[in-house]
């Protein structure tokens, strides 16, 4: 190798010391050749340069670039690309093709195509996270992209959540002889006369006196340091789901239908200690029970034994309680369903039906209810009819005798007994409503031998066809086997309803609760349009005054 001395020098020396001597000592050519020795003698040295002598090489290269080379404010095309993008195009336009292209040729930042830069991470909300955070919490797959449509996430997703809480929450529920309600304010009220096992919930005295009644909506006393979002009530018993999750039960306890363990009687809202973080709950008209807990898990408990017809009875395994009860006193996970997320639950007199998020219903109990024979169902089983649709179902609901299911599209689908299936005809299998042929249907409901669905225009239809109906809002009839517009409500959009047996309830987007039906035993004000035998009966929708309910208005 030949002197290391230029090395050294660059090495050793600092570098803008050197620079200084080149350009005092050396001019012209004799500067830009001893340059080149220097430069020569690095590239022969270069293999041994450690990590360290390569970077400050680099370094060194840099600033004499620096001290050759003019500053880059002093290069035209660089000024250009300092000038705001408005005022360069300006100049630009101004060039004819020839300076165009010399311009081009100066400066490699004006001539390239640039890559379009990378589109910035799009900034998400506090509201917009915690609307995820619902959908995640409820397994719901949000998607990365917006749906066919829609222009706001926010948007997409209240609506979303809006759906799915008002499908799985109810502010108001009917009995035969009472009822229950959710203020404004998340108190619990009742109103009615007390039957077995008090089920308005104000007395301590599980065995007072059946014939106590509370003519208006009155908050439940031992309740009201608790804010409740949901309800839900059989002839018997009552639930209601706390904010938190909790659940709380009253009433008739006879096959451990309050899930506390026996079957007494629960004079006050008494907290199911065994349940948490529940989302939705239903109490069926054979003394049953079911929740369903934030994860999609399905818990039912109360009475196993089903009357089938003809002095028939049957078990369900999936209801029987330790030590072969045919009761299951306490809640129990439903296993057969552990494979799948469960949204929503309704509960007839003989059978139950499950919602799951992938859209699919299974069926459980007698009289084969949706598959088309009269075979019972131990364990929970698909419905093939409805699955081959091949429709996202989003909600069932179910009376005595018939049952309902309600697709994504606000399709309403209708089987069982004639009285309530919505086609004025016995169907085993399910089959589309064609009177609601063109209606978006949001919410549907259904008690004993009658039905009613919400469509998106908040209009109320109802329908049955047994006896004289008062609790359908279409004034004195004896029959209406298909769905009809309740008309009357002065325009209000309903959002939220209760069928029962003798009477309605629907509450508008404003918490204004309107009823119609036999209320003699619910409410003492209210203008009647017919009486007879000590009865009161509201045939057209009538407001309840000073009632206002927690209901959920469109986002």
């Amino acid at each position: 190798m030949k002197s290391e001395e230029p090395v050294n020098r660059i090495f050793n020396a600092a570098p803008n010391d050197l620079f200084r001597e080149l350009q005092r000592n050396m001019a012209g050519d004799t500067a830009l050749a001893a340059l080149r020795a220097a430069a020569h003698e690095c590239q022969l040295a270069a293999p041994s340069f450690t990590d360290e002598q390569a970077a400050q090489g680099l370094a060194i290269t840099d600033e004499l670039r620096a001290v050759f080379l003019p500053p880059a404010s002093s290069q035209p095309a660089s000024r250009l690309l300092q000038l705001p993008a408005e005022l360069l195009s300006i100049i630009l336009s101004r060039l004819d093709t020839r300076d165009l292209a010399l311009l081009a040729a100066t400066c490699r930042s004006l001539c390239r195509d640039a890559p379009a830069p990378p589109p910035p991470p799009r900034q998400i909300g506090p509201v917009e996270t915690e609307l995820r955070r619902r959908a995640e919490a409820r397994g719901l797959d949000v998607g990365s992209s917006l749906p066919e449509g829609a222009t706001s996430w926010v948007a997409c997703l209240l609506k979303r959540d809006r759906r799915d809480t008002q499908m799985r929450q109810a502010p108001l529920a009917v009995g035969s002889v009472h009822a229950i309600f959710v203020d404004k304010g998340g108190r619990l009220l009742t109103s009615g006369r007390d039957g077995v096992g008090a089920p308005l919930g104000h007395t301590e005295d599980p065995d007072a006196d059946p014939g106590h009644q509370i003519g208006s909506p009155t908050l439940v006393p031992s309740m009201q340091d608790r804010r409740i979002v949901s309800v839900a009530t059989s002839q018997y018993h009552c639930l209601a789901l706390g904010a938190e999750g909790e659940v709380y039960s009253w009433g008739e306890g006879a096959y451990g239908a309050l899930g506390h363990g026996d079957e007494g009687a629960r004079a006050v809202p008494s907290m199911i200690e065994t349940l948490s973080h529940i989302e939705c709950i239903a109490a069926g008209p054979n003394q049953t029970s079911a929740a369903v807990d934030e994860k999609g898990r399905l818990f039912t408990w109360g009475r196993a034994r089903f009357y089938k017809g003809e002095d028939e009875y049957g078990e369900l395994d999936e209801f029987r309680g330790p030590g072969g009860l045919d009761y299951q006193p306490t809640p129990k996970r439903v296993d057969a369903l552990s494979q799948n997320r469960v949204v929503g639950i309704a509960l007839g007199l003989t059978f139950a039906l499950a919602v799951t998020d992938a859209g699919a219903v299974f069926f459980l109990g007698f009289t084969g209810l949706g598959h088309g024979s009269l075979e019972s169902e131990v364990v929970p089983r698909r419905i093939d009819a409805l699955t081959q649709t091949r429709r996202r179902f989003v909600a069932v609901a179910a009376g005595d005798h018939h049952a309902l299911a309600l697709t994504e599209e606000g399709d309403l689908y209708g089987w069982g007994d004639a009285c309530a299936n919505g086609h004025g005809d016995e169907e085993r299998a399910p089959r589309r409503v064609a009177a609601l042929f063109g209606e978006r249907v949001k919410l549907i409901d259904a008690r004993h031998d009658a039905s009613c669905a919400v469509t998106e225009k908040g209009e109320l239809f109802t329908w049955s066809s047994s006896g004289c109906l008062f609790n359908l809002g279409h004034g004195v009839t004896t029959s209406q086997d298909t769905p009809k517009r309740v008309e009357g409500l002065g325009g209000a959009g309903i959002a939220a309803v209760a069928i029962g047996g003798w009477h309605t309830l629907a509450a508008d987007r404003d918490g204004v609760v309107w009823a119609f039906g036999e209320l003699s035993k619910l409410f003492d004000d209210l203008n009647h349009n017919y009486s007879s035998n000590n009865s009161i009966v509201v045939a057209t929708p009538t407001p309840i005054p000073t009632l206002r309910v927690r209901a959920l208005k469109s986002p």
